[in-house]
């Protein structure tokens, strides 16, 4: 996907002066560093001394290391698998080729490769996961928990095949800021988990390649630092690695300030993208769960350093860490919101540990849980290694007395009822900042689950570049369990990470104690997003009927609609009229519930249409799988609301 002249000038439009002046120093700056790359300036006597204190890796759970270990040793024989495409090449990568699309990416000035266009680079996704190197974070590890050290020597020869393959400022590895934070950040932690292996030293404060390459990542990210619009989690990712690097590798003159400069930055910007609620501003889960594990990383290096950082900062990351407890499902699944690339900030897992169970048990750790909170049954290797490093804290703050349902900043609402009925209600604002690059133009969706299982889904997100046909769909209207007027979007889109007009939403009733007591739990809220019409939803969770009933209302002209129910993968539904039945098994056991629709409407059930769009899930970034689609048309003139039921049965 290449951008066209029209997405710059969109995408210009959105920033402000100081913004724009900015970006105009970063322009010059590339052009300058084209032909003037200065010289790493000579180590002496440089040592790592932010090592694991003794015992750590003895409390690592055994069934953790047992999936570690596994992972590891399907690395070893080449084998991986990065958003839905299977790799066996893994154990001599090339690191410049897309396996998806078979292309590799072009030589140069890293600031001149359109990495944009997948005809002339490939899926830079795939390009870039590889060398975020956090495979070799779960080979140091294994080499930390068993002693083999055919791990280490992996590692040390894939360090040294990407340090050769990559020289500073060529290719395409040195474009994008969060994947030099995130890269820094993983071999912080492969020098620390290698450091039992004799070749460690060699390998990073001995080897003047890897010395020159750790210097021109954090001359790279002090200059080119994520602004303004695009100040996200990207920015947050940049900060963590610098900081983390500068810490753990302060050996450079500049080390002092760049430590300094990326904390401030890290603290402003954890601020800044987290509302006081907890809940990321962004409104994606997915990046929650990233800014979380990034800011408890960064919090470890300081602490494993003896650095001091502001208390603001662990002060965020609590309450982020309640936020999580606060919204997750029986199941502990937190919502499918907004965009979602199964991007991390600290692997050393193996496959099959639950990255919010790990997330809660680390924040059990440092910050103590809540009688409130859910139970973590889970194990995984990150809790131990975090926790041995990170200073626990009880921070002189208030802490919720009972578990939130309500966050009124971040508009989201969660009812709860018997049987584990979890809904999520989105009354909060389109996005973050003014482009809302991971915004979905979801408002008043609802997401409902029965035990765990997805009932009526959040389709989730599937790709970013090169297929604009299934970006637009997955984070269309019509993509989420909402009402869409005149087959439009109710947020205005420039571009896949850039939209042009918020729709604004307001919630007007949050009433969601009324289940837990047998009775009903009330949302309300409406959003002006389809000019000269506004839409108002109204959800009740009554626990006596395990009922759920949304009714839509359209003030306005008489418009066309087409209201959605996206069924998850798990659902079978048999649509009759305008009833649903809809059956599931969970545990062996066989589930069911009948979904009653709009009379008004006329009902029609999709699965896995292609042309447009319609009727697909994505689990996860690169994967999508058919799943069934509810959608009703017909016309709305103010006369009466649309009401759905959904009932579930004992």
């Amino acid at each position: 996907m290449t951008m066209s002249a029209g997405w710059y000038l969109r995408r210009l439009s959105r920033m402000g002066p100081q913004e724009v002046g900015g970006r105009v120093g970063d322009a010059v700056r590339r052009r300058r560093w084209r032909s003037a790359r200065p010289d790493c300036p000579s180590v002496t006597g440089a040592r790592f001394t932010a090592v694991l204190p003794a015992g750590t890796i003895a409390a690592v759970p055994p069934d953790a290391a047992k999936r570690l270990i596994a992972e590891a040793d399907r690395l070893m024989y080449g084998h991986a698998e990065y958003f839905g495409v299977v790799r066996d090449d893994l154990a001599d990568p090339d690191w410049w080729c897309d396996p998806k699309t078979g292309r590799r990416a072009p030589w140069g000035y890293a600031f001149d490769v359109p990495y944009r266009n997948e005809d002339a680079v490939g899926d830079i996704k795939q390009i870039w996961e590889l060398s975020r190197h956090q495979y070799l974070t779960v080979l140091a590890a294994a080499y930390a928990i068993t002693g083999d050290e055919q791990y280490a020597e992996r590692v040390a020869a894939h360090l040294r095949s990407w340090w050769a393959a990559n020289p500073p400022l060529r290719g395409v590895h040195w474009i994008s800021g969060i994947e030099l934070g995130i890269r820094l950040l993983s071999w912080v932690w492969i020098r620390r988990l290698l450091n039992g292996w004799p070749g460690a030293a060699g390998l990073f404060e001995g080897n003047p390649v890897a010395v020159n390459q750790i210097w021109h990542h954090q001359r790279w990210l002090a200059a080119f630092p994520s602004r303004g619009s695009s100040a996200n989690n990207h920015v947050i990712a940049e900060a963590a690695g610098q900081f983390a690097a500068a810490c753990a590798f302060g050996w450079f003159p500049s080390s002092a300030r760049w430590r300094a400069d990326a904390l401030r930055s890290l603290e402003r910007h954890l601020r800044g993208n987290t509302f006081d609620s907890g809940l990321n501003r962004e409104l994606a889960t997915e990046y929650h769960g990233l800014v979380l594990e990034l800011g408890l990383a960064a919090v470890a290096e300081a602490d494993a350093a003896g650095r001091p950082v502001p208390a603001s900062i662990r002060l965020v990351l609590l309450r982020m860490t309640d936020a999580l407890a606060a919204i997750v499902d029986s199941r502990l699944r937190p919502p499918r919101q907004g965009d979602a690339d199964d991007g991390h900030g600290l692997v050393v897992d193996g496959a099959g540990t639950d990255r919010w169970a790990s997330l809660l048990a680390t924040g059990n750790a440092v910050f103590g849980r809540l009688d409130w909170w859910p139970a973590v049954t889970g194990t995984d290797v990150r809790t131990p290694l975090l926790a041995a490093l990170i200073r626990p804290t009880a921070p002189a703050v208030s802490r919720p007395a009972s578990r939130p349902a309500h966050f009124a900043d971040a508009g989201m609402t969660i009812l709860r009822g018997p049987a584990e009925i979890w809904c999520r209600c989105d009354g909060g604002p389109h996005g973050f900042l003014s482009i809302a690059a991971h915004a979905h133009a979801d408002a008043l969706s609802v997401e409902v689950r029965h035990d765990g299982v997805d009932v009526l889904a959040d389709p989730g997100t599937f790709c970013y570049h090169g297929q604009p046909e299934w970006r637009q769909y997955f984070r269309s209207t019509l993509g989420h369990n909402t009402l869409q007027l005149d087959g439009g979007d109710q947020s205005v889109s420039g571009g896949p990470f850039l939209w042009t007009r918020h729709a604004r939403s307001n919630v007007l009733v949050a009433d969601t104690s009324g289940a837990s007591d047998g009775g009903t739990a009330r949302w309300c809220a409406e959003h002006d997003g389809y000019q000269r019409s506004v839409h108002r939803r109204r959800v009740d969770l009554t626990a006596a009927s395990q009922e759920l009933r949304v009714v839509d209302e359209v003030r306005g002209p008489r418009r066309a609609v087409h209201l959605a129910f996206h069924l998850g993968p798990a659902i079978a539904a048999d649509l009759v009229g305008n009833r649903a039945v809809l059956t599931w098994t969970r545990d062996g056991e066989d589930r069911s519930a009948a979904l009653d629709l709009p009379g008004q409407l006329c009902w029609r059930a999709h699965r896995g249409e292609s042309d447009p769009p319609l009727g697909w899930y994505s689990a996860g970034f690169g994967r999508k799988e058919p799943t069934t689609t509810l959608v009703g048309t017909g016309f709305a003139d103010g006369a009466e609301g649309f009401t759905t039921v959904l009932r579930f049965r004992g």
